[in-house]
């Protein structure tokens, strides 16, 4: 009996992790890599959503910095409509902030997996 609740809450662990750790439902992801052949695009918005201080100490020029913490309540001074990459240090804010941007209507958001921790410019 023990180990049936010891598998129990093993699997409920495994299951909120998973969901805390997957893409917003409707975000697509690239790799950094990818990322590079779209930021010469016009057309396009890229959101920084690191804190300001990690965003001037190593930034890419085409992202506008609105951290996650002010995303919220800054959703009015985006396009809804545009293509919209979300970037931050590893993945994970990225990835909250872009099911903000899901629930506040954006039609194409997508998450830069590994953040600037992995872009090489």
């Amino acid at each position: 009996m023990d180990t049936w609740v010891v598998i129990l809450i093993g699997a409920v662990i495994v299951f909120i992790g998973y969901r805390t750790m997957s893409p917003a439902k409707g975000v697509k992801s690239i790799s950094t890599d990818d990322l590079k052949s779209q930021l010469k695009s016009k057309d396009k918005q890229f959101i920084d959503v690191r804190t300001p201080g990690e965003y001037k100490a190593n930034r890419i020029k085409e992202f506008k910095n609105i951290p996650l913490n002010e995303l919220s309540g800054r959703v009015s001074e985006l396009d809804k409509y545009k293509e919209t990459y979300v970037i931050c240090q590893s993945g994970m804010r990225s990835s909250k902030a872009a099911s903000i941007l899901n629930k506040n209507g954006f039609t194409n958001v997508i998450n830069v997996r590994g953040g600037m921790g992995s872009y090489r410019s």
